[in-house]
């Protein structure tokens, strides 16, 4: 068994300059998923996925290998997260190095943590799931949404109107910081089921403009003072 973290770091960003590297309290941000990664002590490999010689060397300074740039195929705007993972272990396995698991971790994803890694690895591992995906609790049950419909408010789910929040299902969406795969062995990385990690909201920020780094790198502090 043999186990590789991806890290997803494409050159630039067009809302935020030079976002996968970026300093974020002080660090590029690369730098928390490859410490992360690192830390955990469950990965084979800890390569990171670029077409940036500047995010190659601060990705080879914190500890991560780069053993190869991205082709102009998974560089583009069209090309999807998986062919960048399916270029990583087709570059692998022409070398002979084949892996069992893989985690694609996404470069501006400070609030992942070695022990978050280790424990969904550890779900993965004990699941009859094809992969794990941290998940956040919506603040605000969406059954109790509302819509626009002639300049007027409607609830999107009428038979909902009057019910009490706390008597709702909880509804959860992915927090967009990493994904833990089963690696077939042809290559393949097929999900048909996703077992579930779940994240605080303290621990979880979408970062695609600057008010969401503000935001990021408060929530960033507060989950450092509580370690």
């Amino acid at each position: 068994m043999s186990v590789i973290a991806v890290i997803t770091a494409r050159g630039g960003s067009k809302r935020i300059p030079k976002k996968n590297i970026r300093p974020f309290n002080g660090r590029p941000i690369i730098e928390y998923s490859v410490k992360a990664a690192l830390e955990s002590g469950i990965f084979d490999e800890v390569m990171v996925s670029t077409d940036s010689e500047e995010i190659k060397a601060i990705a080879e300074a914190a500890g991560a290998s780069v053993p190869f740039l991205r082709s102009a195929e998974t560089s583009s705007d069209t090309a999807t997260t998986a062919d960048v993972l399916r270029e990583v272990l087709e570059n692998y396995a022409s070398e002979g190095k084949r892996f069992s698991e893989m985690c694609c971790l996404y470069p501006t994803a400070p609030f992942v943590t070695a022990q978050k890694l280790v424990n969904a690895h550890k779900i993965l591992l004990e699941s009859s799931a094809d992969a794990v995906m941290p998940v956040v609790q919506f603040s605000f049950p969406p059954q109790r949404a509302n819509i626009i419909e002639n300049g007027m408010l409607k609830y999107q789910y009428p038979e909902f109107r009057t019910a009490r929040s706390q008597d709702l299902e909880p509804v959860y969406h992915d927090c967009g910081q990493f994904y833990f795969y089963k690696v077939g062995e042809d290559l393949s990385f097929n999900v048909e089921t996703y077992a579930p990690l779940i994240v605080p909201e303290t621990e979880v920020q979408d970062i695609d403009n600057e008010s969401d780094w503000i935001m990021a790198e408060m929530k960033y502090k507060l989950m450092v003072g509580k370690e």
